[in-house]
């Protein structure tokens, strides 16, 4: 019987240390935006992300030790790639935690799709593999638990909803 725990436990904690392959869809976004050439949802697979435009930044979060290298998609290059037309943005975790993000957050100099931190790709133990970063050391207005609060991590999903 331990040994059945043991395994159980051993097979866990890989799982959540397995890097995500880049053939494995890793965000699905739906609702209010274009049609995606195969129809329903836009489904990104690593690669998929990597190839639109790249931002990085450095900074402190709440969460982590110290200044932290975030690289990912502009959340408002991604948003403009699937033709979203405002709207409010849904944030969905691997876990189901949703969070509401308006879309006048996505602009230029503001949140990314990270998908690497340090230089890794982050695993689902380490807050991946993608988290919704927001360039906080640069913009005050983003040091506050309004905005903290939207840095979900682990995220999966989008939808575009209409404003709430």
């Amino acid at each position: 019987m331990f040994a059945t725990i043991r395994s159980t436990i051993a097979f866990i904690a890989f799982s959540l240390a397995t890097p995500v392959f880049a053939d494995e869809a890793v965000l699905t976004i739906t609702g209010l935006v274009a049609s995606p050439v195969e129809g329903g949802a836009w489904v990104f697979d690593m690669d998929g992300l990597k190839a639109l435009p790249a931002e990085s930044f450095e900074t402190e979060t709440i969460w982590t030790d110290g200044p932290q290298r975030f690289e990912g998609v502009p959340l408002f290059a991604l948003l403009e790639h699937v033709g979203a037309d405002g709207g409010t943005i849904r944030a969905v975790a691997l876990n189901d935690y949703a969070v509401s993000i308006p879309s006048t957050d996505a602009i230029e100099g503001g949140p990314i799709v990270a998908y690497a931190r340090n230089g890794d790709a982050m695993s689902v133990r380490d807050k991946g593999p993608l988290w919704i970063v927001y360039p906080f050391d640069y913009n005050d207005t983003y040091k506050s638990e309004e905005y903290y609060s939207r840095s979900i991590w682990q995220l999966d999903r989008i939808e575009i909803v209409p404003e709430e």
